[in-house]
């Protein structure tokens, strides 16, 4: 951005916001997206001191209800436990703007590689920390990431930020998320999921015994393939495309170092192809033209297609059991590569698990040097890139436990987290090349995932595991900056048991026994030598 077009925004923020222009000097723009932009200003306090603010302008569109809400996560919850706070609020017609303490910060992707174990372990706690304080309060943050929470490495300093997507537990002590909560409830009153409080889910209720229909009602029909290509500043998704959203994230001014968009440390995960699937709905008369017209039998026939097992896995057809599915609503929010399979199976039932997972995702990328660890271009392949470390096994069991169904057609065994993360990071042997190691090699075999979410039927597609974590492709020597030796010395050589054994609590794939942040800042890591 030239200087001429940044004094242009700024002027129509003044315009917008006359008040401004009487409190503070405003200098230039350290962050946007979608929904905000952020700029950095200065003001002279009453003590004759200057200092530095953020100032949040949200757009006009956002929806009052929701910038409601996240003024008040900011003003009840906020000021505490590396959370951040909010001076003040401005407001003209439709735009409001937030006024925060400003925190200078790192980028997380520039600090990964020098990072010492002690600082990695201090910052996970202070995270944790965190959620713990916004869990009590009853609000479910939904978009945990490195970018949402601002660190500042000289100082020691913290800060969670974002709460524009945010969602109240049933019991949140948030007044806004509860008037959100209803409006939700009211607009998905047809599909009327069951309402959760915490950290539990209920056990899923047992599937009737399968009726045996006629052969008419197997008929099924064969994909029509059509290719998407994503344009510019776009996120990838299961059904589409949806603007990229980053505010204080991936296009964040205010960081130090050369670091662009990417990954600077080198992918571990390959971007898979998007195929998004159009299919001819079989009618429903179609299906019952076999059965009597009574109530009774058009309620066994309903009752059979929300329960029976397709056939059509590993074919290229899609059966009409699957096509006569009702469809599912639930929250998709968050950023992709730190979604849990909850949410990426769209379980209807989300709640402060989501958060400690995405903490469990930034732990993995700690221990591991790798950032972005998971990177997938829409919901299956994240699914799919979370099997291949936690094993198909173990993920289909958990799925259950929330109602859904995933079929995989390879068992993809779970990895040992300390051995992924040493052999990423590289620390066991100086100077190896695990790209070249034929272990590596063996597992570059093809495999496919399909996902019952009891919406709309039955997703699939083919999979190469080579485009996951931990493959020969994508598995790289430490960056050149820090050798192994160096890396060793920053005590990466000596990282305790405790912390893969926390690493697999927080990335545990059942959220009803996924470790909270408050038993995490009690965990023996955190208390085995201090934080």
């Amino acid at each position: 951005m030239s200087s001429g077009e940044g004094g242009d925004e700024i002027e129509k923020l003044y315009d917008a916001v006359p008040r401004l222009r009487d409190i503070f000097c405003i200098m230039h723009k350290i962050g946007e997206g979608t929904f905000s932009s952020v700029y950095l200003a200065t003001a002279r306090l009453k003590s004759g001191e200057e200092k530095m603010f953020a100032l949040k302008h949200l757009i006009p569109t956002s929806h009052p209800t929701r910038i409601a809400a996240e003024l008040e996560c900011l003003t009840v919850v906020g000021g505490e436990d590396n959370v951040m706070g909010v001076k003040y609020c401005f407001r003209n017609n439709d735009h409001v703007v937030i006024v925060m303490p400003y925190l200078e910060h790192d980028h997380f992707a520039d600090i990964l590689p020098c990072l010492r174990f002690d600082e990695a372990k201090e910052y996970i706690y202070n995270l944790l920390k965190a959620l713990k304080r916004i869990h009590e309060f009853g609000i479910v943050h939904r978009d945990i990431k490195p970018s949402n929470f601002l660190y500042n490495r000289r100082l020691k300093q913290f800060a969670l930020v974002d709460f524009g997507l945010a969602q109240g537990t049933p019991d949140t002590k948030i007044e806004q998320l509860k008037v959100l909560q209803i409006k939700k409830q009211e607009s998905c009153s047809k599909n009327k999921p069951q309402t959760i409080s915490g950290n539990r889910v209920p056990q899923n209720k047992p599937v009737p015994r399968e009726l045996v229909l006629p052969s008419s009602t197997k008929q099924s029909v064969k994909h029509s393939e059509t290719q998407i290509s994503p344009g510019e500043n776009v996120k990838e998704g299961l059904f589409g495309y949806t603007a990229q959203r980053s505010v204080f994230g991936e296009k964040n001014f205010n960081v130090h170092g050369t670091v662009t968009s990417g990954n600077p440390t080198g992918k571990t995960v390959k971007q898979v192809k998007t195929v998004v699937t159009a299919r001819k709905v079989v009618p429903k008369k179609t299906i019952a033209s076999k059965f009597p017209d009574t109530a009774e039998a058009k309620k066994c026939i309903n009752e059979y297609l929300a329960n029976a097992p397709c056939e059509c896995f590993e074919k290229g057809q899609v059966c009409s059991v699957c096509l006569r599915r009702n469809k599912q609503v639930a929250p998709r929010a968050g950023t992709p590569g730190f979604r849990p399979p909850e949410v990426l199976t769209k379980c209807p039932n989300q709640t402060t698990a989501i958060d400690v997972w995405a903490a469990g995702v930034i732990f993995l990328s700690l221990l591991s040097g790798r950032y972005h660890f998971f990177n997938a271009q829409d919901d299956l392949n994240g699914l799919a890139q979370i099997i291949s470390i936690r094993g198909s096994k173990e993920t289909c069991k958990a799925a259950k436990t929330f109602g859904k169904t995933i079929t995989c057609s390879k068992e993809i065994p779970a990895k040992d987290l300390r051995t992924l993360c040493e052999r990423l990071r590289d620390v066991r042997s100086p100077g190896t090349q695990f790209a070249n190691c034929d272990e590596m090699q063996k597992i570059r075999t093809e495999w496919q995932l399909k996902v019952l979410e009891g919406g709309d039927g039955w997703f699939e597609q083919d999979l190469y595991t080579q485009s996951l974590p931990g493959p020969s492709s994508m598995i790289k020597p430490m960056p050149a900056a820090i050798s192994t030796e160096q890396s060793n010395k920053y005590g990466w050589d000596r990282v305790p048991d405790e912390a893969y054994h926390l690493l697999d609590r927080l990335l545990d794939l059942n959220p009803a026994t996924r470790i909270t942040a408050e038993e995490s800042l009690r965990h023996p890591f955190f208390h085995a030598g201090g934080v």
